[in-house]
């Protein structure tokens, strides 16, 4: 998630490393870079972001055991003297008591640290993405019970209410990042949480067509901008290497949310004719009381950034200086760029609009929109399907979780691969690839096919190996800039959200039972993907940054130290940026 800075190539004599204190390193210390960044250059790693390809990596020799206590700070642009200062955080950044270019750490640090960060950070981050999960898939397992009739209403009203769930969701996406770049991400994801939590609760005392579809637009409307604020929030805290995997963890835990939720509609659908309501009516109160509680402890657990996790209620914080130097400099030196905005700084109409037409970014919007078409009818419609086939509501709800867990697995593993080979394009292609032959194997299925061959053909097809984190991950490391990152972000989540309003209008009532129309589309979609859009993306960026580099290359160093000094390109839009492929 950071753009390719220039190699720094320093030749200097070696000599002690003098370790400045943080307060020393202001706008006063960047005068003074020509000796001080001269003098801490020599024991830094070097690190360089390559485009790795499978063959180098099954063939590659083991690399030997790293020394634990080796120092562990990769090299970056702010030991070159020249290009330091076009790089220099903001004054006002959160942060910058903290940013000392001279500070050093050990791999065992480092290590010990990212485990606590872990801890505290990415786990209530992911008990939040949870939440989001839980309350925005209830609504599935309610329709395996007496849901749409107790309501007078009907599959195609049913429809209704996912797309107006998916556009209220879709038409909430930048407008939740403006205000959570506003206010802070620690502040609106909370309030997220107990807003949405609020009207699921209150679908209890739902009374029919009108209502229902009122608390899916409110649903999308409060949830809509929750996962690219999450994002943006887990990247203060985490490198480009890094957060990948973690997001990952984050959709591993929405496969995890749904076999905990399946067992728990199986009790909860019990209670049906208790007090004598429906056990749906128990179901969305119940759950929606769990995620309130949730959002009200994620109040207490979210600090705002690395150096301000003390508070009344915690008043020795979570890190220590020396963990908060570490924190600070690993970060900045992995993408300098996170010091252009502070965590409460919103984004102007200059940096949206120009986010909006960064038409680099356009080509990954594009498979946004159409990667998750030809798994999302049969994810959607399974209880209906399974229904349909004969089995019961709680059969219903437990067959559920076999893909859910093999999708964990299947998840884990491709991303596994796509940190082991550095390569996204063709690891974010693997969804279409595994659901193409049993889209195939469906659509050929004859007429009453066996209840249990079925479920088989389900269950694998949808146990593909989400590759969404990825393209999320690719996304936000494309963008470059952290005011632009923002905005991609939620634009990329916004053509996502389109892709399931398209799909959920495949599965219709006159394909009924079969849907052998809607399978065809879902096949013919997903050989474009695999055949056209997934190779026509690689070879874009391929081609641009061919451009870039005939132009870079033939700059003197005087050239280049000039343009970065009179430059107005930010992010992607600058020379010295190579887009991730």
């Amino acid at each position: 998630m950071t753009r390719t800075f220039p190699a720094v190539n320093m030749v200097t004599e070696p000599t002690t490393i003098k370790s400045a204190s943080p307060s020393q390193v202001d706008d006063n210390s960047v005068k003074d870079l020509g000796v001080s960044i001269h003098e801490v250059a020599l024991d830094l790693v070097d690190e360089e972001e390559n485009q790795v390809n499978f063959t180098d990596t099954l063939f590659r020799k083991r690399k030997r055991p790293t020394d634990p206590d080796a120092i562990a700070t990769k090299r970056s642009v702010f030991d070159d003297p020249m290009l330091a200062p076009h790089y220099w955080p903001k004054k006002d950044y959160e942060n910058i008591h903290r940013f000392d270019p001279s500070a050093r750490w050990t791999y065992r640090e480092e290590r010990a640290l990212v485990r606590k960060i872990d801890w505290k950070i990415m786990l209530m981050a992911a008990i939040g993405f949870s939440a989001l999960n839980l309350d925005r898939s209830n609504v599935n397992q309610a329709n395996s019970t007496s849901f749409l009739t107790d309501l007078g209403m009907t599959t195609d009203d049913f429809n209704l209410g996912n797309s107006v769930f998916r556009l209220a969701f879709l038409c909430a996406e930048l407008p939740s990042q403006l205000v959570s770049k506003r206010v802070g991400p620690d502040r609106w994801i909370p309030t997220q949480i107990c807003l949405w939590s609020i009207v699921s609760l209150s679908q209890f005392w739902l009374t029919g067509r009108t209502s229902f579809l009122v608390c899916r637009v409110l649903l999308g409307a409060l949830q809509g901008g929750f996962i690219p604020d999450l994002v943006l929030y887990l990247s203060y805290f985490y490198t480009k290497r890094e957060l990948p995997i973690r997001l990952a963890l984050f959709w591993m835990s929405m496969y995890f949310c749904s076999i905990v939720a399946s067992f728990l509609a199986y009790g909860i659908l019990h209670l049906d004719g208790v007090a004598g309501e429906a056990g749906w009516r128990w179901l969305f109160l119940m759950e929606g009381g769990i995620t309130l509680l949730v959002g009200v402890a994620t109040f207490f657990n979210m600090p705002p950034s690395p150096t301000q996790t003390k508070a009344w209620f915690r008043p020795k914080g979570w890190f220590s200086e020396r963990e908060e130097i570490i924190m600070v400099n690993r970060i900045l030196r992995d993408d300098p760029t996170k010091g252009d905005m502070h965590n409460r700084e919103g984004l102007s109409l200059r940096r949206l609009w120009t986010a909006i037409c960064d038409y680099d970014l356009w080509p990954l919007y594009i498979l946004g929109l159409m990667f998750g078409i030809p798994n999302g009818p049969p994810a959607t419609y399974l209880t209906l399907l399974l229904r349909d086939i004969g089995f019961n509501t709680f059969q219903t709800n437990l067959l559920t979780i076999p893909y859910q867990a093999l999708g964990i697995v299947t998840m884990f593993l491709v991303t596994l691969l796509s940190e082991h080979v550095g390569e996204r394009t063709l690891v974010a292609m693997l969804e279409d690839l595994w659901t193409l032959p049993f889209l195939v194997t469906l659509y050929a299925l004859p007429a009453g096919p066996n209840p249990w061959v079925f479920f088989a053909i389900v269950t694998g097809l949808l146990s593909y190996p989400y590759t969404h984190p990825i393209q999320v991950g690719w996304c936000s490391r494309n963008a470059g800039a952290v005011s632009s990152r923002t905005v991609n972000a939620s634009l990329y989540n916004m053509f996502v959200q389109a892709s399931s309003i398209i799909s959920a209008q495949m599965y219709v009532a006159s394909d009924a039972p079969r849907y052998e129309r809607g399978n065809r589309i879902l096949i013919i979609i997903c050989c474009v993907n695999l055949g056209i859009l997934y190779p026509g993306t690689k070879a874009y960026y391929i081609w641009r940054n061919r451009q870039r580099d005939k132009i870079w290359n033939s700059m003197t160093v005087e050239e280049r130290d000039h343009y970065l000094t009179t430059t107005k390109d930010v992010g992607n839009r600058r020379l010295d940026f190579r887009f991730a492929h």
